[in-house]
């Protein structure tokens, strides 16, 4: 049998957002090069750069999450939820890089008051989201890389 066919489910999504967050990053990269290209400072602004440079980093966190998953001694089930969990999050954070970039709303997200372009956002959404994010991330990173480490020691 192929070996791509014996992939875990989990191994699979990671690498699957290691491509698709790998492409994003060279797309907005060249979004980025347009922005710096007509700006006067030959600066971007500054959720462009961020999501140029976040979507890179998150395609190689990507290919980490896939390693782990494949070494991983818990279930298929348990490595996809930590790999779908910290994979959506990666992606939304992403997103919302994109989204901002594009509106030219903030410099800092996280500033008050928050805002989504003319939308005002309460503060428990951006905070609760955050932290969601963190949850997400740091947990099912801990899941994958968890089993990865009581599998090789």
């Amino acid at each position: 049998m192929n070996e791509i066919h014996m992939m875990s489910l989990a191994e699979r999504l990671c690498l699957t957002a290691a491509f698709v967050f790998f492409m994003t990053g060279l797309l907005t990269g060249i979004w980025k090069y347009w922005c710096m290209a007509q700006s006067p400072k030959t600066a971007a602004p500054r959720y462009v750069d961020i999501a140029h440079r976040s979507s890179l980093m998150y395609s190689f966190a990507a290919v980490l999450l896939g390693w782990f998953a494949s070494y991983s001694v818990f279930p298929d089930w348990l490595n996809t939820l930590g790999a779908v969990s910290a994979l959506g999050f990666f992606a939304l954070a992403i997103g919302t890089y994109i989204i901002h970039g594009f509106l030219r709303d903030t410099s800092n997200q996280l500033r008050k008051p928050h805002t989504l372009g003319t939308i005002a956002l309460p503060f428990w959404i951006v905070h609760g989201f955050m932290i969601t994010l963190i949850v997400a991330e740091v947990g099912g990173s801990l899941i994958l890389g968890a089993g990865a480490m009581m599998a090789i020691w």
